[in-house]
């Protein structure tokens, strides 16, 4: 865990791979540090979930667009990482315009006796060379390098919000506010378009695209999720431009809470399928609601995120926080879902029990095998001790990024410029 004020170490983004055993965030100054998990020996038993820093690489640098007099941010919005296929490590980061996919391998043998170079690696004058030598590998310090394998450009007119892989390996998908598009790894100089939002006239534009993610067993399906708190479910068999959805996500308004900020609060700023494939989870200001695939009336589970917050709708308003992007996360058996709040606390729902609670990422409790204690929030009224009043809830601390590791309790909360790992105490 690091502190620093610099803007360029504010946390953007957070993901596990496949297997937990990696953990890659994402910055405000374009760059991506890779931590990977300890391996447990005899000796320190409980050692095993430590993250240490693995690798540390410039991903994006600022950009400047003389055709349009704009400066293009550095910032990772969203990395998404591929399944090990063989040693090395691949994974796709996306700042607004630009998609490229890494590789991180390690090295720690180096060729030596070359016939044409000499050990500092200078041409040889053939005629000097008289003998031939079979070149051999000599053991060096580990090296993790990370190489841009492809660099996916020029594809999007708006700010890229979301990258997804699909479950084929062969595709991904990248959506700005108005358009997603298809690729293939393999070809870096055209994309294919599937879904186009843009009215003919920008006058009559009425939402745009916040999220979008592709199923996570069916590689012709995908969601996509928009500032009018709906959520389209897209079948590629049915047509190449998907401009008319297969389902329809939306839930009707109670009209006793329509207020100047109803439109703005259900924006969905977070898209997630379940692990199963069955349900999708999605994120608005106030509300984590959960969906079953199969009824698109009405959300099958609605959870209050900080409801306590609706009577400061107004003041969010001025300091533009209720413009906040919080996202949500599934744990690995699809029975708890994460999300983050203000004042560096995150709340979690187990959807079996329908009990919750928060949770404070803070330097207090971060010390190794700290146990979390449950925060409060009191509203109005007399204040119990241990909770904590409305008012003095600190907005600028807020938790808009969080993951969970694939298979077990081991939660990664980014609260600014820390990374706080948590993990369930083992017996």
């Amino acid at each position: 865990m690091s502190t620093c004020s610099r803007r360029a170490d504010i946390i953007s983004t957070v993901e596990f791979n496949h297997t937990g055993e990696l953990l890659a965030t994402g910055d405000k100054g374009g760059r991506v540090v890779i931590f990977q998990r300890e391996q447990e020996s005899k000796n320190q038993v409980h050692r095993r979930g430590e993250y240490n820093v693995y690798s540390t690489f410039q991903s994006h640098e600022p950009e400047f667009d003389y055709l349009k007099s704009l400066e293009i941010e550095e910032k990772i919005n969203k990395i998404r990482w591929l399944p090990q296929q063989n040693a090395a490590y691949f994974l796709l980061s996306t700042n607004d315009k630009t998609v490229k996919l890494w590789k991180v391998s390690e090295r720690d043998k180096r060729p030596e006796g070359y016939n044409l170079k000499d050990e500092e690696g200078r041409l040889r004058d053939p005629a000097t060379i008289t003998t031939l030598r079979v070149p051999v590998l000599r053991p060096m310090d580990l090296m993790v390098e990370a190489t841009p394998r492809r660099v996916f450009a020029n594809a999007h007119t708006y700010h890229i919000n979301s990258i997804s892989v699909n479950s084929d390996y062969e595709t991904y998908m990248s959506a700005d506010d108005l358009r997603i598009n298809l690729w293939n790894f393999e070809i870096t100089n055209q994309s294919f378009n599937i879904v186009d939002i843009k009215p003919a006239n920008m006058e009559e534009l009425t939402e745009v695209i916040t999220a979008a993610e592709f199923h996570p067993h069916h590689c012709n399906s995908f969601v996509y999720s928009s500032s009018k708190g709906t959520i389209r479910l897209c079948d590629m068999r049915a047509s190449a431009l998907c401009d008319r959805h297969s389902k329809f996500f939306e839930e009707p308004e109670d009209p006793s809470n329509r207020s100047f900020f109803s439109e703005i609060i259900s924006s969905i700023s977070d898209v997630k399928f379940s692990h199963s494939g069955r349900y999708i989870m999605t994120r608005d200001y106030l509300t984590v609601k959960v969906w079953d695939l199969n009824m698109e009336n009405r959300p099958i589970e609605t959870y209050q995120v900080h409801d306590y917050l609706r009577s400061k709708l107004c003041s969010l308003y001025e300091n533009d926080c209720i413009f906040d992007k919080f996202e949500c996360v599934w744990n690995g058996s699809d029975s708890v879902i994460m999300t983050g709040s203000y004042n560096n606390f995150f709340r979690m729902f187990d959807r079996n029990t329908k009990r919750d609670v928060t949770l404070e990422a803070s330097r207090e409790n971060s010390k190794p095998r700290a146990i979390l204690k449950p925060r409060k929030v009191c509203v109005g009224g007399k204040r119990r001790k241990d909770e904590i009043s409305v008012d003095s809830l600190d907005f600028s601390k807020k938790i808009l990024h969080t993951a969970w590791h694939p298979s077990e309790n081991i939660i990664a909360v980014a609260a600014t410029n820390n990374l706080y790992i948590f993990q369930d105490k083992v017996n």
